[in-house]
């Protein structure tokens, strides 16, 4: 077998598998043998670049980040869908459509609540995909949609020639549920729902980022196609599961009354379904009648959706808890009587803070209304004060901590209440989740589960312990055999030579993010100059406000803060800028906007000049920008630089200014 056989041989087992696990929800291999099948792939075409195609399926793990998204005009309008909140309406609706079609047939589907997009294929190879935007013009998310996996890259040989589809990209729950404890851990915002979470997801620059998201896709209607007739919508879903797309589930009915059954069986199991459905669509089936009703400028006229109210129940708050999160913050959350919710048992719903709970007034043995925030989060929606019992009394956050007992104290810019240790226990996990992310330190394999497992067996009590760690005892852990241990120890050594920049990052300072951290490492080129640095020397630093100067200052100065960076001092994790972080900060203080095609830098790899050199870079041009670099084909960015008097510099002029 020739390699080229090979290869292709490769891919059609991968998509095979790909389109059982993600399509058909029937997996047919192991995970690892799926992963090592996509390993021999990889180094085949790593071998030979030549004949590596857009339609491979290692394709799909995320190429080079974008600069930015380009517009996309669709085809065919995305349009949207007018919305209906009661049978009346529905009624209503279908009167409407018995004016002009005298025997309707209608399908009825579930309306997932997601983002949705165009999918562009020519002979057979997918070449855009964009999001809806606006319906007339989207965003070029191609590199995007390449990493979700039930989207096919390549369509069986007997594909039109042409053919848009659109579908619906989300987040399953699993998922969605996995990522905010990850976030969590790692101190970071969790997503509020599914489908913020998947649009989200969808608008990453870096398609590795859209990668490890897991999205994925339900094909819903084709909007355009070469070469085939329809008759009726169904047909077309049919199709589309013959092109090997995840097709939406539909009901086709003759009678409005059946689609409205239909539509409560629906709401009755929404919490069965792997995705989030906020309604269910009644579209016409017959796609002549259709062009018969035809359009407003807003929407069709031969489908409505259907909008479920959010599902609301009374409980009982029989305690409020705190949590403790990475920076300190106390949430509290009521702990209430076990109540079905959205096919779930709820046992405790989000209070938020302080001003939260005061404003409704929320009291312990109060009977509340709860609901599930974007369907996921429960949350007190009221409370019914006519239940309230007579000794009841308001509630308020505790005066110290309740993981470590030290005082607490309120943002003076916000609503936040902090714990003020910085050896708090609770604190602990989320602190060293984040000081192993991608961002700071980058230690591979160190997720927030191994994390917890290394803190629960008292081998972590800080970040330096990281550096310390014995191989013998971690690889009695569970999960933690001898090759693990070993590839986490290497990834751990090598975080040692990440660079000041990272590190003042891995520290989880408050206010302090990745681009401060930078212009730290640039400014004082040295821990120990960061150290030794007083409130006047900070202001100094371009980034550094007098608030975010005393935050570094109270770190600094706190005890467990000098026991952390001695253990990583001892560890021999590098606590000097490199020539590429500091000595020379020409740029300092000054912004850069890119716009054109360039001819010897990637936009990537000017920023990377700029910020090497202590400057900052901008997306948009405004009376704070210093220069706007330009190259070729220059657009709008060009023309508001000339209107607002910014320097415009090209290429070789950049060239002189960095050496």
């Amino acid at each position: 077998m020739t390699t080229t056989q090979q290869i292709n041989a490769l891919r059609e087992t991968l998509e095979r598998h790909n389109h059982s696990y993600y399509v058909l929800d029937a997996p047919t291999i192991p995970d690892h043998e799926y992963d090592a099948l996509m390993r021999e792939l990889i180094a085949l075409e790593e071998a030979h670049p030549e004949l590596r195609t857009p339609d491979s399926p290692t394709q799909r793990v995320g190429g080079t980040p974008l600069e930015s998204f380009s517009q996309v005009t669709h085809e065919v309008p995305l349009e949207s869908l007018n919305d209906a909140f009661s049978q009346d309406e529905l009624e209503e609706f279908h009167a409407r459509v018995l004016k002009v079609v005298s025997d309707p047939t209608y399908v009825v589907e579930p309306k997932i609540d997601g983002l949705s997009v165009a999918l562009t294929y020519e002979n057979g190879l997918l070449v855009r995909g964009a999001t809806r935007g606006n319906g007339l013009v989207g965003e070029d998310v191609t590199e995007n949609l390449k990493t979700v996996r039930s989207v096919p890259l390549r369509l069986p040989v007997h594909a039109p020639p042409h053919l848009v589809v659109r579908g619906e990209v989300y987040m399953p729950k699993r998922v969605f549920a996995e990522l905010n404890e990850q976030r969590d851990l790692a101190g970071e915002a969790p997503f509020a729902n599914p489908r913020n979470a998947a649009a989200g997801s969808m608008r990453q620059l870096d398609p590795k980022i859209a990668a490890g998201r897991r999205l994925a896709m339900i094909a819903f209607n084709v909007q355009a196609v070469a070469g085939k007739d329809f008759a009726e919508h169904h047909e077309t879903l049919d199709f589309l599961r013959e092109m090997g797309f995840s097709a939406i589930d539909y009901k086709v009915y003759d009678s409005m009354t059946a689609c409205i059954a239909r539509i409560e069986t629906l709401g009755q199991s929404r919490s069965d379904f792997e995705y989030d459905i906020d309604g269910a669509v009644i579209k016409l089936d017959n796609l002549h009648d259709r062009l018969e009703l035809g359009s407003t400028s807003k929407a069709p006229r031969w489908a409505v959706a259907y909008k479920y109210p959010p599902e609301q129940k009374p409980t009982v708050v029989r305690e409020i808890v705190v949590q403790v999160g990475r920076t300190g913050v106390l949430t509290p959350k009521a702990v209430v009587e076990p109540v079905q919710l959205m096919g779930t048992t709820v046992t405790n719903a989000s209070l938020h803070n302080q001003d939260y709970i005061d404003e409704k007034d929320i009291r312990i043995g109060d009977t509340v209304l709860i609901q599930k925030a974007g369907e996921i989060i429960p949350e007190v929606v009221t409370v019914l004060k006519e239940k309230r019992p007579a000794d009841a009394v308001p509630y308020t956050l505790p005066d110290t901590c309740p993981a470590c007992g030290a005082p607490v104290h309120r943002d003076v810019d916000g609503v936040a209440v902090r714990c003020t240790s910085a050896s708090c226990p609770a604190q602990l996990l989320r602190n060293i989740a984040h000081f192993a992310s991608r961002d700071a330190m980058d230690i591979e394999g160190l997720g927030p589960s191994i994390v917890e497992l290394l803190v629960d067996a008292g081998l972590v009590r800080s970040a330096g312990d990281l550096y310390t760690l014995d191989p013998v005892r971690m690889v009695e852990l569970p999960l933690m055999a001898e090759k693990r241990t070993e590839n986490l120890l290497a990834a751990i050594e090598a975080s040692k030579s990440q660079g000041l920049a990272r590190l003042i990052y891995a520290l989880g300072i408050r206010q302090v993010g990745q681009q401060t951290a930078k212009s730290l490492a640039a400014h004082f080129g040295s821990m120990e100059a960061l150290e030794a640095a007083d409130l006047e020397a900070l202001v100094q630093v371009g980034d550094i406000g007098t608030v975010t100067a005393q935050f570094l200052l109270d770190w600094f100065a706190s005890p467990q803060s000098q026991a952390l960076l001695g253990s990583l001092r001892a560890a021999g994790v590098r606590m000097a800028a490199e020539a590429s972080e500091a000595g020379d900060a020409r740029f300092a203080g000054q912004t850069f906007v890119l716009t054109g095609t360039f001819v010897r830098y990637t936009r990537h790899e000017a920023a990377a000049a700029i910020e090497r050199l202590g400057g900052k870079v901008a997306s948009s041009v405004s009376k704070n920008t210093n220069y706007i670099l330009a190259g070729e084909n220059a657009g709008s960015k060009l023309d508001k630089a000339h209107s607002l008097g910014v320097a415009v510099i090209d290429e070789n002029a950049f060239d002189a200014m960095i050496g």
